[in-house]
């Protein structure tokens, strides 16, 4: 039976707490983005969100801890989008193509709309900071559980599904790693995305192909 891919789940009515942490992460990812990360202040967050500053540290341990609720944040937001396309009925083959070029342009879409957000959540993946080495982990599960759908009798001729799944990550490296994807300022987003639908396309023909 082909695995079914995890997906967050938002609470139809959070609790008050949860509520007011979810107002100090929109108000600190908005400090970020106009300020930087290394900007932002406790006090300056806690100020706009009418609170004393030790108050916010009810919720978060440090503006480390703030920060990097921000970028989790941000990462769950890709995960709900990918885990929306795991989890659809389309064949194997069609939904690994929609969600490799979902999972570029997620990425690309950070570095040009959120670019603050997205360059300390590049550097949490390069330090493998524990939270974002559990959402690199979902994402791969995600993809894995395509992988296996697609499985003969479905339209995949896989050797050995492990090494495909790694051959799928390792070609889109590029569009996916944030080190990568921030290399590629230089080129318009157009260019990325017709990049990126083109490797998603040789990696779908690979795996029905049977080269891996």
């Amino acid at each position: 039976m082909a695995r079914r891919a995890d997906s967050y789940r938002r609470p139809a009515a959070p609790p008050a707490e949860d509520r007011v942490e979810a107002r100090l992460i929109a108000i600190a990812a908005e400090h970020i983005r106009r300020f930087g990360p290394d900007k932002v202040t406790v006090v300056a967050v806690a100020r706009e969100a009418g609170m004393s500053h030790a108050n916010v540290y009810r919720f978060f341990p440090s503006k480390a801890g703030l920060v990097e609720a921000v970028v989790v944040a941000w990462a769950r937001s890709v995960e709900l989008t990918l885990g929306d396309i795991a989890n659809a009925p389309d064949p194997a083959d069609d939904k690994l193509e929609r969600f490799l070029t979902a999972w570029a342009k997620a990425q690309r879409d950070g570095l040009d709309r959120d670019s603050a957000i997205y360059g300390a959540y590049a550097s949490f993946w390069e330090g493998r900071r524990d939270s974002i080495m559990a959402h690199r982990a979902r994402l791969r599960a995600f993809l894995a559980a395509i992988v296996d759908e697609g499985l003969e009798p479905g339209p995949f001729r896989i050797r050995d599904e492990e090494k495909a799944v790694a051959f799928v990550a390792d070609a889109m490296q590029r569009f996916i790693h944030p080190a990568l994807v921030m290399e590629t300022r230089d080129l318009t987003r157009a260019q990325v995305e017709a990049r990126a639908a083109l490797m998603a396309r040789v990696v779908v023909r690979a795996l029905v192909a049977g080269a891996v």
